[in-house]
């Protein structure tokens, strides 16, 4: 029934030209975004964050508790507007540090989503971290990274490729997925 409700007001709306347009995991989007606009120069530092509800944002509360070494987030974004990367690792003492970057070609949302994942093991590589949990909203990626699942685009073969080597640099390194509704 609501499936009908849109469709009807998507006609009476088309001589308007309106278009709508459904959103998608609008938390990581957001997340996605904030690290995109608000970039870190030099070397990495922490960022200090006001967020209202700090305990409701913060990512893998639960999954902090079961784990208690270092710590990245990764999150792309692919629409309309353009396509941005981020990624935010988190020390053992808790410190943060963001990086994010706009992508300047087109590209999918899963393309997005392994080049975020890509950039935090590269920091994490960079500040010589040797252990990490990697927490991530795309099932996709976190089931292709651990060999649960096949790969049949070949335009993501090169992009998973680098992520396992990538792995090979540390001595232990975990993927945990998130839904998207607890990211």
């Amino acid at each position: 029934m609501p499936a009908r409700k849109l469709a009807k007001w998507k006609i009476l709306l088309s001589e308007f030209d309106i278009v709508y347009i459904t959103q998608k995991a609008i938390k990581g989007k957001a997340l996605a975004n904030h690290l995109t606009e608000n970039p870190v120069d030099g070397d990495y530092e922490p960022v200090t964050t006001y967020f209202p509800n700090e305990e409701v944002l913060f990512v893998g509360e639960d999954i902090a508790e079961s784990y208690t070494g270092c710590r990245m987030s990764f999150n792309g974004v692919a629409n309309f507007k353009g396509f941005g990367i981020g990624a935010v690792l988190i020390s053992q003492s808790g410190q943060h540090y963001p990086a994010s970057a706009k992508i300047r070609f087109p590209c999918t949302n899963n393309m997005a989503e392994y080049d975020a994942c890509i950039l935090g093991i590269k920091m994490a590589v960079d500040m010589n971290i040797k252990e990490r949990l990697v927490i991530g909203d795309s099932d996709l990626l976190i089931h292709q990274v651990q060999g649960e699942w096949s790969t049949k685009n070949v335009k993501i073969l090169p992009y998973l490729h680098c992520v396992k080597e990538l792995c090979k640099k540390f001595t232990k390194i975990v993927f945990k997925h998130v839904p998207r509704i607890q990211n």
